[in-house]
This record gives structure tokens, C-alpha cells and sequence, in this order.
């Protein structure tokens, strides 16, 4: 199986649109996105995508995890907080539990809205 259409997928739900969105929005004929479930995409798709999303080829190949096209010197990165925090977040040598990563992340929403 071919990653392309899981990370396309995903991209298309972070951005609160469906697949046959997608394909409208860059010409192609509805369902397309479907073949690259068993067949890597053609490159000329592939890079349309990759354009539409602003991430790397390589990236909805599958090659890296990393999002940015080479020469980017603005990164804007989504983050999963709590996912990340699972891994990694501690303070005072505790790790942080659940209700604390809904605090912080009740904080930061606060603070973004006030931001603007």
C-alpha cells in the first residue's frame, strides 16, 4: 500500500475539506485521489497536490516527515499538543497528565483569540 493517500487524506481533514474538495479545487476528475490508494500518482498530480498544500513531494510520498519544501525559510507547523506532550512534556520532572495539557491548551487557544 502506497502512503500518498493516507497523508493526503489527513491533510484534507486538518483543513476541514473532503478528497472530492480537494480534486475540485485543483481540476482533477472526481475519485482520482482514490487510485493512489494501490499506485503511486503521477508526478505532474502529484506536484499539484503538493502545491495546493504547500508541502514537499517527498513528504506525501512518504520519504520524510517533514512537511517543508526545501528553501522554505518560514516554517508554520501544526501541532497535536497532546500527542507531543505524551512524549515529551514535563515540568518540575513530572510528566504532565491530561488535565494539565487541557489547561495549557485552553491558555493558548485564549491567547490566539485575544492575539488578533
Amino acid at each position: 500500500m502506497f502512503p500518498t493517500f493516507e497523508i493526503v487524506k489527513e491533510l484534507c481533514r486538518r483543513q476541514g475539506i473532503s478528497l472530492n474538495t480537494l480534486e475540485e479545487r485543483i481540476g482533477f476528475s472526481r475519485n482520482s485521489l482514490y487510485s493512489w490508494k494501490n499506485s503511486e500518482p503521477k508526478p505532474k498530480k502529484l506536484n499539484a497536490v503538493a502545491d495546493y498544500f504547500n508541502v514537499s513531494t517527498d513528504y506525501l510520498l512518504g520519504r520524510t516527515d517533514n512537511p517543508v519544501i526545501a528553501g522554505d525559510t518560514v516554517t508554520k507547523t501544526e501541532i497535536d499538543l497532546k500527542k507531543d506532550a505524551a512524549e515529551s512534556f514535563f515540568y518540575d520532572g513530572h510528566e504532565l497528565n491530561d488535565e494539565d495539557l487541557d489547561l495549557i491548551s485552553s491558555l493558548l487557544e485564549a491567547r490566539m483569540r485575544n492575539r488578533k
